[in-house]
């Protein structure tokens, strides 16, 4: 079977590196093709796990639209599979690069496999444009890899049958247990500055801020939260700071004289696990850090109002704080103040898997042959 794994954005390369290690100990013929919807932080996640795609479409562009991507994915990665002829296509998550690539595959009747199938808000709008392309590419896919049960049962309220669901959890955690082995073999892989930050303080909340549903208002609140969070606790708050504009400019003119703020370059991917691993307390509106944190022991709170990852909410590793400003602070503070009620979130065992999902993938294919 030839095998082409296609991604794009940072998130992807994380989730989808541990199986592309995996899938080249196999006997599988295995292709790996880049987008690099995200550039600079992509290349950092393919040198750490010492990635080398096969083809490297390198679409970013400054300002570009969905449309202008999406079309521009299509027209390329359709050259890739004419000339490579898969008889699977692999593809990751709710990105325009997962959707497009998948669609093109579906029109030149290739197989699709999808990894991290089945999350589900059913609000189009939340999160934005990601929930409409994991559902369209959940409806092109031929093979669904869910990372829970509960996905699982969203794909087959969608008529998706059984035999072509497996559980599997999320990839997420074996990258990071690959993360974690490599940080503790190389020492001199985390920024130096960044190891005095965890080592002078013992409160770090680590916030990561992007969606684009939480842009201008929500985004406001968020920050506003944060800057009194820091002025009235014994906390420093790091916050690798998101390229986009719309985050930048909220963030750098309400916190940036915040002296107990640390607003950074983003991390690449080992400093990231590192913060997120020194960390007391996480603060996101990111996926997969609601994936990772737990199998850390560190709470979560979630600055979004929906999640498509309701396990960990369930689980008790998470909580919905959504973007008003008064619970953010509460909840922050009662898990900085109340050790009862913080152990309540770290004591919890994670739902999303053991890092053997790969394996799980691998297993599956192998009996499709």
């Amino acid at each position: 079977m030839k095998i082409l794994l296609c991604f794009g954005t940072r998130p992807e390369a994380i989730k989808m590196a541990p199986l592309c290690v995996a899938l080249k100990k196999t006997n599988f013929d295995v292709k790996i093709c880049i987008t690099a919807q995200h550039r600079k932080m992509l290349d950092q996640v393919l040198d750490f796990f010492e990635i080398h795609p096969d083809y490297d479409l390198d679409l970013m562009k400054e300002n570009q639209t969905l449309n202008q991507l999406s079309s521009k994915i299509i027209f390329e990665i359709d050259k890739v599979l004419t000339k490579e002829t898969p008889d699977l296509v692999i593809v990751h998550g709710d990105t325009t690069t997962s959707s497009m690539v998948a669609l093109a595959s579906f029109h030149k009747s290739i197989k699709v496999a999808h990894v991290e199938a089945g999350l589900r808000t059913y609000n189009k709008n939340a999160p934005f444009p990601e929930e409409i392309n994991r559902q369209l590419t959940g409806k092109i896919a031929d093979y669904h890899f869910a990372p829970t049960s509960w996905a699982a049962e969203n794909l087959y309220k969608e008529n998706i049958s059984k035999d072509n669901v497996v559980v599997t959890g999320n990839t997420v955690i074996d990258a990071l247990f690959l993360a974690l082995q490599k940080i503790k073999d190389n020492e001199s892989l985390i920024n130096e500055d960044l190891q005095k930050i965890f080592l002078n303080n013992k409160n770090v909340i680590l916030t990561t801020i992007h969606r684009r549903e939480n842009f201008g208002a929500g985004f406001e609140n968020i920050c506003n939260a944060l800057n009194t969070l820091a002025l009235n606790n014994d906390v420093k708050i790091v916050i690798p700071v998101h390229l986009n504009p719309n985050v930048q400019e909220p963030v750098t003119r309400i916190l940036g004289k915040n002296k107990n703020i640390l607003l950074m370059e983003p991390l690449n991917y080992p400093n990231f696990v590192y913060a997120l691993n020194n960390a007391k307390i996480i603060i996101t509106d990111s996926g997969g850090v609601q994936e990772e944190a737990p199998s850390l022991g560190k709470p979560v709170l979630v600055v979004r109002d929906t999640t498509e990852r309701p396990e960990a909410v369930e689980a008790g590793t998470v909580k919905l704080v959504g973007t008003d400003s008064e619970k953010i602070i509460s909840e922050a503070q009662k898990l900085l103040l109340n050790k009862e009620y913080y152990n309540t979130f770290s004591s919890k065992s994670n739902p999303y898997g053991d890092g053997n999902s790969s394996e799980k993938i691998i297993d599956f294919l192998k009996r499709i042959i």
